[in-house]
């Protein structure tokens, strides 16, 4: 009786540890799932910035235009006989473009050959009768009057063989003048008289017939505004830049859908004066343009340097992100914690951005995974390719 009391008392007294024991093994059951299941750092990729010499360039909105444009017009009135070019062709200096009616200006031509031979008759026949004047006059045969008088007949004979020329001159321009003659290289209109219409010749109302324009090389005009003229100017006075003025600046042109410089070219022409209405100084380059691709009227963006060149810390753009009106960048520091770190941004060089300031050539930047970081926390950095030095703990 006694010895099961006893029993049944040890029974109920080590119940309470047990049950103590087996709540202290699953805490710690819990406790190692939970540091089990805590995930790592996430992954970046981060690279050093690039350091290297870059020149700022100054962008603006051009418009082509044509170094020469011609508009073709009849010289000489008359019936159009024929077109000789196709509409939109490249005509060369010499072409011939129209044919007028040439036989009226060919009869005024041997017209005016016919009172040019009888003047030089003429001036023959006064020649001789001089001649033999001065020869009798010597004799007393004939008087001084006489002489005097085939003198000024020989002196209008040689005016009218004088005038006969400049007739058939004339004459023989206006023969020329019906076959209208391309007098530039380029690209031509269409032709906006046909056979058998009547054209106008006179200098005030002679009829327009098409145009041409040249296209090798092009110009391309645009406005730089006064605050980039003002610091271009400076520059170029502290001897950093040199003047468009003196020197054939490049320059880069971006057309219409392209996303990065496609033609090169130089300055070519510097305005006298600002526009008053505007605040901006008309500049032109020059853009070779052998392909012919260009037309005048199109719109380009111009390029032109902007700054003396300098060395600068570049990333990529896709590094940089926005907080608010600042833009950041993602830093990496020693301990694999991420910093978020302001930067001064420059222009676009290459494919990368220039950064004026907020970094320094040994920070190693966040330039793939930025939506896996956070600011304070642990990364776990990779090293991007083409970057020779990691943070601590990177993984190649």
């Amino acid at each position: 009786m006694e010895r099961h009391s006893l029993h049944r008392f040890a029974w109920r007294s080590l119940a309470p540890v047990g049950l103590v024991f087996a709540l202290a093994l699953g805490g710690c059951d819990d406790k190692a799932q939970s540091q089990a299941a805590a995930p790592p750092p996430p992954p970046v990729t981060v690279a050093q910035p690039v350091k290297r010499t870059v020149t700022d360039w100054d962008e603006f909105t051009g418009r082509f235009d044509a170094i020469e444009e011609v508009q073709i017009r009849a010289r000489v009135g008359g019936f159009v006989n024929s077109v000789e070019f196709k509409d939109g062709a490249i005509v060369h200096a010499g072409d011939l473009l129209y044919t007028i009616d040439p036989r009226p200006f060919e009869a005024v031509a041997q017209q005016a050959e016919g009172q040019l031979a009888d003047a030089r008759a003429k001036g023959e026949l006064a020649k001789r009768d001089l001649d033999r004047g001065l020869s009798l006059v010597q004799t007393s045969a004939v008087s001084e009057q006489v002489v005097d008088q085939r003198r000024q007949a020989l002196q209008a004979a040689r005016a009218a063989e004088t005038q006969a020329e400049g007739v058939l001159k004339a004459a023989q321009l206006n023969i020329e003048f019906a076959h209208v003659i391309a007098p530039i290289t380029g690209r031509v209109s269409r032709h906006l008289v046909t056979p058998g219409n009547l054209v106008q010749g006179s200098e005030s109302g002679a009829t327009l017939l098409t145009s041409i324009v040249s296209l090798d090389p092009i110009y391309i005009y645009f406005d730089v505004d006064e605050a980039t003229y003002q610091r271009n100017s400076k520059l170029w006075f502290e001897g950093r830049r040199p003047s468009s003025r003196d020197t054939a600046n490049p320059v880069q042109v971006t057309l219409t859908g392209e996303t990065k410089p496609s033609h090169e070219g130089k300055m070519d022409f510097l305005d006298n004066r600002l526009d008053v209405s505007t605040a901006t100084l008309r500049s032109r380059a020059i853009i070779p343009n052998s392909d012919l691709s260009i037309l005048p009227g199109q719109f380009g963006r111009v390029r032109i340097i902007g700054s003396a060149p300098y060395e600068a810390l570049l990333i990529p753009d896709t590094a940089v992100a926005t907080d608010q009106s600042r833009k950041i960048v993602f830093v990496v520091k020693d301990d694999n914690t991420v910093e978020a770190r302001p930067v001064v941004l420059g222009p676009l060089d290459d494919g990368l951005r220039v950064i004026r300031e907020g970094l320094k050539a040994e920070d190693h930047v966040i330039v793939d995974g930025l939506q896996r970081a956070r600011v304070g926390a642990k990364v776990t950095p990779q090293l991007a390719k083409g970057s020779d030095k990691a943070p601590a703990g990177a993984k190649p």
